[in-house]
Parts: C-alpha cells; sequence; structure tokens
C-alpha cells in the first residue's frame, strides 16, 4: 500500500455545541471525537498526521499530544487555521507539513465512528492515481454536498447544498467530508482554490472538477451505513449518534450471546483514565440487565449475571457469579477480579486491586479496595477492607474495618483462615488475626491476635442503677 499522510480538520468552534469545551473534545462513548479519529489514522498505519487546530487550539493540542499510543505509531503534527476560512484553507494549512508524496487522507475531527475497512477500501480507490470519495446516500441530504455524475455515472464535481439548484439538491448521494488524494496532485489543486461562493469560503471539494479538468479519475466509495460518516454539531446530535453507537454495540453482543434486558438501555465506553477500549469479552448464558455502564475491558465468565444500574470497569467477573443492582466495580489499570459463584452487592463497591476468589460474598454497602478474599470469605454489610489478605471462610462482620493509612503510609493487614471478625471492629495495620480467632464486636485490635482465641479491646461495660437523664431547664 501507498505511504499515507492524514490530516484531520479540527479547527472549528462548534457554536451550535453551546459549550467551553472545543467540539472535538466533545465526548462519544467515553472518549473524546478526536481521539475517536486519531484512532482511525492508526489502524491505517498512518505515517504522519496533521490535526490542523483552531478554536481551543491550544486545548485540542494538549489533549491530543498526550493520547496513549499515539506517539508510538505515527509521526503527530500540529497546525493552526487563524481565521477560519473553509476546508480548503484548512488542508491549504497542513500540506507544508506532508512529505509531499503518497496519499493524503482527509477527516474530519467530529466523525467519530467511521470503520477502518471502509478508509482502506477508500484508500485502494484511489490507488495512489485516484482522487477518491468517500459518500453515502441520504433519505435526507439536506446540508450536505451533492455528487454530481456526468454520462456513464462517472464523478464531475461536488456541489455544496447552499450553492446547488433544485435538480442538484434532489441528489442523494452526498460526499461525506472524506477523501483520499494523491499527494503530488494535492498541492496544485489547492493553489487554485477560490473563494467565490455563496459562503465566500475555499472548498476543499472544488478540487474534485479541477480533478476532472485535469484527466485525473474521480472514484466514489459508496456506502450505505450513514452511522459511520454521521458528524456532530449539536448537543442533540451528539446523543443521537452516542445511542446509535451503543445499539449497534448492543447489537453485535447479542449476536455473540448475550442476553441483554432491554439493548437501549446498555453502554459500553472506552475509559480515559487508563487508556483501556470499550469492550466485553462474553462466554455463553451472560445476563446484562438494564442501565448498566461498562468501561475499558470486561470479562464475563459464563452464566454470570449482572443486576440493573451496575457500573462496572476493566474487571473479570467469572463464571456463575451474581453482581446485584447498583454495584460499582472500578479496576482502573490493576484490575479486578471476581471470582466463581460470587455474590456481590447490592450496592457494593470493588476498587482496584479487590481480587476475590471462589464463593465470595460482598454485601450492601461493602468497599474493598486493594485486597484479596479467598474462596468462601464474607463480609455482608456495612464494611471496608483496604490493603487486606483475608483467608478462606472468613466472616468480617458489619460496620468494620481496616484503617489502613497511618496519615503517610498505608500497611496491610493480614485475617488468617477461619477468623470471625465481630461487628463494628477496627483491625489497625499493619497487624495479622491469626487463623481459626475470633475478634469480638466492638474491638480495636493494635496487635497481632493468636490462631484460635478470643481477643476483645474494649472498655469496661458499666451500668448505674437509678440514673436519671439531665433535664431540661426551663427558663422563667
Amino acid at each position: 500500500m501507498t505511504a499515507l499522510d492524514i490530516i484531520i480538520m479540527a479547527a472549528g468552534k462548534g457554536t451550535r455545541m453551546k459549550s467551553r469545551i472545543p467540539k472535538v473534545l466533545q465526548r462519544l462513548a467515553g472518549r473524546p471525537l478526536l481521539h475517536h479519529v486519531l484512532g482511525q489514522a492508526a489502524s491505517l498505519q498512518a505515517r504522519r498526521v496533521v490535526v490542523v487546530t483552531g478554536h481551543g487550539a491550544t486545548e485540542v493540542e494538549a489533549a491530543c499530544a498526550g493520547l496513549a499510543g499515539a506517539g508510538g505509531t505515527f509521526d503527530l503534527k500540529f497546525v493552526r487555521q487563524e481565521p477560519q476560512l473553509g476546508t480548503g484553507h484548512a488542508v491549504q494549512q497542513a500540506t507544508p507539513a506532508l512529505a509531499g508524496d503518497g496519499t493524503v487522507v482527509v477527516l474530519s475531527g467530529d466523525v467519530p465512528l467511521t470503520q477502518a475497512a471502509t478508509l482502506r477500501a477508500l484508500v485502494e480507490a484511489g490507488a495512489g492515481e485516484r482522487l477518491a470519495l468517500l459518500t453515502v446516500r441520504l433519505p435526507d441530504p439536506t446540508g450536505y454536498g451533492r455528487i454530481v455524475r456526468g454520462e456513464g455515472g462517472t464523478v464531475q464535481r461536488i456541489v455544496e447544498h447552499k450553492d446547488a439548484n433544485d435538480a442538484e439538491r434532489a441528489i442523494d448521494e452526498v460526499y461525506s467530508g472524506i477523501m483520499a488524494v494523491p499527494a503530488q496532485r494535492l498541492a496544485g489543486w489547492l493553489a487554485r482554490l477560490t473563494n467565490d461562493n455563496a459562503q465566500g469560503e475555499y472548498y476543499l471539494t472544488d478540487i474534485v472538477s479541477m480533478a476532472v479538468a485535469d484527466g485525473v479519475p474521480v472514484a466514489a466509495h459508496c456506502i450505505g451505513d450513514a452511522l459511520q460518516v454521521a458528524g456532530v454539531n449539536s448537543p442533540a446530535q451528539l446523543a443521537e449518534l452516542e445511542r446509535a453507537h451503543q445499539r449497534a454495540q448492543a447489537a453485535a453482543l447479542m449476536e455473540q450471546g448475550i442476553r441483554l434486558a432491554d439493548p437501549a438501555r446498555f453502554d459500553l465506553r472506552d475509559d480515559a483514565r487508563s487508556g483501556a477500549r470499550g469492550e466485553i469479552l462474553c462466554a455463553q448464558d451472560v445476563e446484562i440487565d438494564v442501565g448498566c455502564i461498562f468501561t475499558g475491558r470486561v470479562e464475563l465468565g459464563e452464566g454470570a449475571r449482572i443486576g440493573a444500574y451496575c457500573h462496572i470497569s476493566n474487571a473479570t467477573i467469572a463464571a456463575g457469579a451474581v453482581v446485584h443492582p447498583f454495584t460499582h466495580i472500578d479496576g482502573e489499570k490493576t484490575g479486578a477480579h471476581v471470582g466463581e459463584g460470587a455474590l456481590i452487592g447490592p450496592f457494593a463497591r470493588l476498587r482496584p486491586g479487590a481480587q476475590l476468589g471462589r464463593e465470595v460474598h460482598i454485601g450492601n454497602f461493602v468497599e474493598v479496595k486493594n485486597s484479596t478474599l479467598a474462596d468462601g470469605a464474607k463480609a455482608n454489610h456495612l464494611a471496608y477492607l483496604g490493603d487486606a489478605s483475608v483467608g478462606e471462610r472468613v466472616n468480617y462482620g458489619a460496620g468494620s474495618i481496616t484503617a489502613n493509612y497511618d496519615g503517610a503510609n498505608k500497611h496491610r493487614t493480614v485475617i488468617e483462615a477461619d477468623v470471625h471478625i465481630g461487628s463494628n471492629c477496627v483491625l489497625v495495620a499493619p497487624v495479622t488475626i491469626g487463623a481459626g480467632g475470633t475478634v469480638g464486636g466492638g474491638s480495636t485490635i493494635t496487635k497481632d491476635t493468636p490462631p484460635g482465641g478470643l481477643s476483645v479491646a474494649r472498655g469496661r461495660q458499666v451500668s448505674i442503677a437509678n440514673w436519671k437523664r439531665p433535664a431540661k431547664q426551663v427558663k422563667g
């Protein structure tokens, strides 16, 4: 394949978004629109990517420069378009940063869902010699540039909606804003652009008629999936595209056998913190109830069931596990693991480093962070386990916590197998609770306890007979 350089147009203000955030940094499926487009560039194995910025340029460039993986896949450059005088003017700013050979692919920073296979097919249609346009047929083409064909169906030109006559506006094949251009031809065509049109702008689409005049073939790669070329100009359009994208992801998962209670109430998003792409890997007979949000990479074992309104990020849920409603599992970069047959929630929280064995029970309002719970361990109510190693069959009482932070450093708590921790206990780390031991309710444990013993650390109960409560004095 010919060498590829990519221009991404990302200079627009996006006035209709009514936001201080630049349009190309608005989020779809958890990731900025422009990051989706940079991902397309990576999938094409581009040699260089030039992002044309303008409105909010500093913010946009900072968001792109820190994108995980971008620097290792292609050479990333930025150019400014100030003022913004149209798409042709934008590409004029970018061409000095290109090598001048191979093929140039022009993408839009607010068109996030074009598939890699579609872009590869477009490049192949150009074959390094032709001008190739990505087109789509729309039932309502209002606002789009129309593809005007001549005899034999050959592309002759693109006419913008505002400049089109009634016959041209009746054409339903439209230009997507994406093209592949022979680099050696591009600079000459750009130099011939004028702004003699209804908007007073330099249209990149005018190079189509120039190519025809120069005898350069123009190929139109027409697709039927409008979602791939849909752009974002308003919050309503962003919401529509989000839901269409999520519905497509839900359909793909159901084709794999996942049972979704309602595909319209399902979200799979990228995780901007860890850089993990949204992905669910499922075995057979997985069930997901309504309102669930998945981010990053999630694995669901055979027969796993996810209750309503759970948020699961970067985690593995093993076979037969049940995650009850309103549970939050967030593995971030280190991941979280729920073992086979475990019961989690409702209203539980598993944080990074939570590693739960088989048949573990984590109940309502229990939080687990950077802790391992061996097979059969249970913490059923209102508890905190942080930086802890919990043995098999431990029963961890309601209201108990590991005090793992001394104000400067974190310390670890070890609870050995078959320990029973009573309610409302504080285990002050570093501390080890010996195997088979019992800690009486309300105890604050600061020293290691022996195996098999009862440890109680609380004040002696005192009862005063015939005691009367103080009475409130009545002012005269």
